[in-house]
């Protein structure tokens, strides 16, 4: 274990580190730069490999080609480019592909405000590409968490062969604070299933747990990649019964292990409480702060952190608190919100939404909470 003083753009490297990352491709962005800049001095000396693409299009499918030759892979970005990597993202889905992708948000749409920043880009980490799936989505509060959090996302990558986002924001990017990191053996380190031998006629039939084991190439393994809806043996297969079983297990997959990737923290939550305030990334931080300036005044208030913002886990949510009034409290017009609003329908559900290209002011976020209580 060892303590340092570093910021969330150096966290995210270094949990990448930790976690086995061999290989990284990307294009420098704001506020995004720093982890590329990090890991192109320090990855080489780890026996990795750092590549600068002529874009974000050439960084993710670098990645995801990687990602097949055997290397834990990750790219990083911001908004503009992170729309860019869409159809590749889409890509790694249906040819369950484990790879880390981290977006820290700034300030759009379009080029926007590039050193400013925001929380608007959670849906798009929802819906960033066409067709049903879902895409894990963790979301750092701090240095350190953007540390445990990577090393979770690549985790869950190579558990399930998917890949996974990272939400941070150009706040936790550009923070510095104290960060501890560990040493081999201190820390679960999950490494993808392959075949035993390299004789494999069905390369994408799922073991029980729906998840098949992943050939890698150049290891005598014969399989066809296919972007295309495709059968067990990888196959182009344009007929329902294939693309119903594909899709249902890609899915599947990923929400019978919601036990693994779904994460949040309260705060003074009790059976008695009247009202909870929900966040979550830099803004959790100040939102923290006016749950306890509320409480002192009086409120019987308590506050759920999300850590994981995709896919939900309802009923832990639900009970999670009995608070019969729940304020969301995000730094765009309202996005996560929808979704509480769905989790949490037989309650009052309110959006206190904050538009601010620094990190939301005390003043601000009571002012807009106060608006519900």
């Amino acid at each position: 274990m060892r303590k340092t003083f570093a910021s969330g753009n150096i966290a995210v490297a270094e949990g990448a580190i930790t976690a086995g990352l061999k290989f990284y491709a990307g294009y420098p962005i704001t506020p995004s730069s720093e982890i590329m800049e990090y890991l192109a001095e320090k990855l080489p000396k780890l026996n990795g490999i750092v590549v600068q693409m002529e874009d974000e299009i050439a960084s993710i499918n670098a990645a995801i080609g990687a990602s097949w030759a055997g290397a834990k892979s990750m790219t990083a970005t911001s908004g503009p480019g992170f729309s860019l990597m869409a159809e590749a993202i889409g890509l790694a889905v249906i040819t369950e592909t484990p790879v880390v992708i981290v977006d820290v948000m700034r300030a759009g749409p379009s080029t926007g405000v590039p050193t400013k920043t925001s929380q608007s880009d959670v849906l798009q980490a929802r819906w960033l590409a066409h067709g049903d799936y879902i895409v894990p989505c963790y979301a750092p509060w701090s240095v350190q968490e953007a540390y445990d959090l990577v090393i979770k996302a690549f985790n869950t990558a190579e558990l399930l062969r998917t890949p996974v986002i990272v939400l941070s924001d150009a706040v936790i990017a550009h923070l510095w604070e104290p960060l501890t990191m560990y040493d081999q053996g201190e820390v679960e380190i999950i490494n993808r299933k392959i075949p035993k031998g390299t004789e494999i006629t069905l390369p994408y039939k799922p073991d029980p747990d729906l998840i098949p084991p992943m050939p890698i190439f150049g290891k005598g393994f014969k399989t066809i990649v296919e972007s295309l809806t495709h059968d067990e043996r990888g196959y182009y297969a344009p007929h329902e019964s294939a693309y119903r079983a594909l899709i249902t297990r890609l899915n599947l997959k990923i929400l019978k292990r919601l036990d693994y990737i779904f994460d949040y923290e309260t705060y003074n939550c009790t059976s008695e409480c009247d009202y909870m305030l929900l966040s979550y990334g830099s803004t959790a931080r100040v939102t923290y702060i006016a749950m306890l300036e509320l409480r002192r005044r009086g409120y019987n208030i308590c506050m759920l952190r999300l850590k994981t913002l995709w896919p939900i886990d309802r009923e832990k949510l639900v009970n999670s608190c009995k608070a019969r009034r729940i304020v969301v409290v995000e730094n765009n017009i309202g996005k996560i919100y929808m979704d509480i609003d769905r989790v949490f329908k037989d309650r009052e559900v309110y959006s206190a939404p904050i538009l601010s290209l620094e990190p939301p002011s005390l003043r601000e976020v009571l002012e807009v909470i106060s608006i519900w209580l």
